[in-house]
């Protein structure tokens, strides 16, 4: 009985040593992100990461063991060594390729392989692609064949691929087989306690990087499909129902104040203009950078700039369902993916189309990518413009044609539509691999500034579309309502749960804002889900359908602002911002270290936000 568990110790301390090197491997990857964290910190990884590892390699050694146990019972039958190797091969490459594309998507996302990033990865081959091209794709298939050939040749010093104990007798044979799975299936559970092993208890530090190295990367990834694809639970469960829905309530109370009535509601024309990517840390009057969108600076100075908004999330089927229908991002989730429940979602344009307004959408990639021509088609769009309006000589970049072309396209076509009309521009040249159609305008080939460049040719578009806008009829009954899908990790990498990743710019720009306003501020702490209300209320529309959207303009409103990614959430006020991961249950991130007085409220706040819209998004 020893030796057939000393064979199967060798095939479990095998997959241990792997998942050892893909961590090492990642940390590496990341050494920048960890260079100030102690050296006894970075070890511990490794350790609280290993009951996960037991775990996963178990799962593993269930098909193995159960062909080994057949075999016992089969003396006279030759063991396959050739299929036992084979296994082995199948997921060392499987779970390499997992490795290596693991680091491209954490910098990206601040998350590991997940069910959201398959799905992409199949429905949207291209646009998966377009996404990583930024890359250094040699570099990356180097590491990932040394690795595999390194990970092989450790398997065959390793394992053991012979068979013992297949000459005792049957009674033996059956006690071995009892205590072995009994084995497997205490790895698997993580032992007998009363709760299951899950990614928590993988959790030790205050940096989450290091939490999410310890968390086995193909574990992880099981778990999260089986989560998507057959939870039915809240994750984020943190109060008794009716006492969420009060605390939630307490932030969307309508005060009795009027807004502030900035435009004449008489149904102007309305252009919304979605920017990719455009993160407030590239618009100087945000207190950016300097000289990346000096057009978008030129129209401030005759808007009315929203100065603390934050995205809902990091990524742009989250900040359109945010944007148009005021829904805040779901995390794990994307309704926009799921039509029996994106349909069931307000919309800006089905309002506007109720009083008297047409509606279009124009966009220069794939339309279907994360099922956003279902979702614009079901919520009163009657124009959808996309790659295919397009000749194909324009199809030159890999996410589609260049903003210059949507801009020119949009402006030609709004002189044909019929008044008043709400029409939206979502850009794409401002996304990775950054390519452009013209020189860089700042030098060097590293990803920051290529992305500075980007951002500049966008804002260029920006420009010469609003000068162009100018001269058309239509410009002087048009408000523009210009802002982000979402934010950006760079430049500097940001971490997912840096506050700075989600704030974008929000500006009203227009000859429809009465003079009073044109080149003022508000200040309060808002959310782009808020934009919804802030509109139809300047237009007398009722915007009660919008549960999650407040008036901006109206000033008795709490400032607070909600975004999140997977698993964890940020929300802010006046005064302070959290960030909280919903796996540690902790604070990784306090923005003002020395005010804590409003934490607890403010926590409070966003545990109960977390947990009514995912409840809404399954009740959808």
């Amino acid at each position: 009985m020893l030796k057939s568990f000393v064979i199967f110790g060798r095939f479990l301390l095998f997959w241990i040593v792997f998942f050892f090197l893909e961590r090492l491997l990642f940390l590496s990857y990341f050494s920048k992100e960890i260079s100030s964290l102690g050296i006894k910190e970075i070890i511990s990884t490794f350790l609280h990461a290993f009951r996960l590892d037991i775990s996963m390699a178990a799962y593993i050694s269930v098909i193995p063991a159960i062909f080994y146990l057949l075999f016992l019972f089969l003396p006279q039958v030759n063991f396959p060594k050739v299929i036992a190797k084979s296994y082995v091969t199948l997921f060392v490459v499987l779970f390499s390729i997992l490795a290596l594309s693991n680091l491209n998507l954490y910098r990206e996302w601040g998350s590991k392989i997940n069910f959201r990033a398959l799905e992409i990865a199949v429905n949207s081959p291209q646009e998966a692609i377009a996404s990583t091209s930024s890359s250094p794709v040699v570099l990356f298939l180097s590491i990932l064949f040394a690795f595999i050939a390194l990970s092989l040749f450790l398997s065959d010093k390793i394992i053991n691929y012979k068979l013992a104990d297949r000459e005792k007798p049957l009674h033996y044979k059956i006690v071995l087989s009892f205590f072995l799975l009994s084995t497997l299936f205490t790895a698997i559970r993580g032992g007998w306690q009363l709760t299951p092993i899950n990614q928590s208890m993988a959790y030790f530090s205050g940096c989450p990087l290091l939490n999410h190295a310890a968390v086995n990367t193909p574990w992880n990834l099981i778990q999260d499909i089986i989560n998507n694809k057959f939870g039915t639970k809240n994750p984020y469960n943190y109060y008794r129902q009716e006492d969420a829905e009060k605390i939630v309530a307490e932030l969307f109370k309508k005060p009795s104040d009027q807004s502030i009535q900035i435009i004449d509601p008489n149904r102007p024309n309305i252009v919304f203009i979605i920017m990719e990517s455009f993160t407030a840390r590239f618009v100087e009057d945000l207190g950016g950078e300097k000289g990346i969108s000096p057009n978008f600076k030129r129209l401030v100075s005759e808007g009315l700039l929203f100065d603390h908004i934050y995205a809902s999330s990091g990524r742009t089927d989250k900040g359109l369902v945010a944007t148009l229908s005021a829904f805040p991002s779901q995390a794990i989730r994307s309704i926009m993916k799921q039509n029996n429940k994106q349909e069931k979602l307000p919309a800006i344009a089905e309002e506007l189309n109720k009083n008297g307004y047409s509606s279009n959408f124009y966009y220069g990639g794939e339309s279907e990518f994360f099922n956003m021509k279902s979702y614009l088609l079901s919520h009163g769009y009657q124009t959808l413009i996309d790659k295919h309006s397009f000749r194909s000589e324009d199809m030159n970049s890999k996410w589609g044609t260049y903003d210059e072309k949507v801009f020119s396209k949009n402006l030609q076509d709004l002189d044909k539509v019929k008044q008043p009309f709400f029409s939206n521009i979502l850009t794409l040249t401002n996304h990775e691999p950054f390519e452009l159609p013209t020189k860089p305008h700042f030098k060097g080939e590293d990803v920051d500034s290529k992305f500075r460049s980007t951002s500049f040719y966008t804002d260029s578009c920006l420009g010469a579309y609003m000068n162009s806008a100018r001269e058309k009829k239509w410009y002087k009954n048009t408000l523009f309502v210009i802002l982000a899908d979402h934010a950006h990790r760079i430049p500097g990498n940001l971490m997912e749960y840096d506050p700075d990743r989600y704030r974008i710019p929000l500006l009203f720009f227009g000859e429809v804002i009465k003079p009073e306003f044109r080149g003022k501020r508000i200040h309060k702490t808002g959310s782009q889900t808020d934009l919804a209300s802030t509109l139809l209320n300047q237009l007398k529309i009722d915007s009660k359908r919008f549960r999650w959207s407040r008036d901006l303009l109206n000033t008795a409103f709490k400032e607070f602002a909600f975004f999140n990614w997977d698993n964890g959430f940020g929300v802010a006020n006046q005064d302070q911002i959290l960030s909280f991961d919903n796996v540690g249950k902790n604070i990784i991130l306090r923005k003002n270290k020395m005010n804590t007085a409003s934490d607890s409220t403010l926590l409070r706040y966003g545990k109960a936000y977390m947990q009514e819209v995912f409840r809404d998004y399954i009740e959808y």
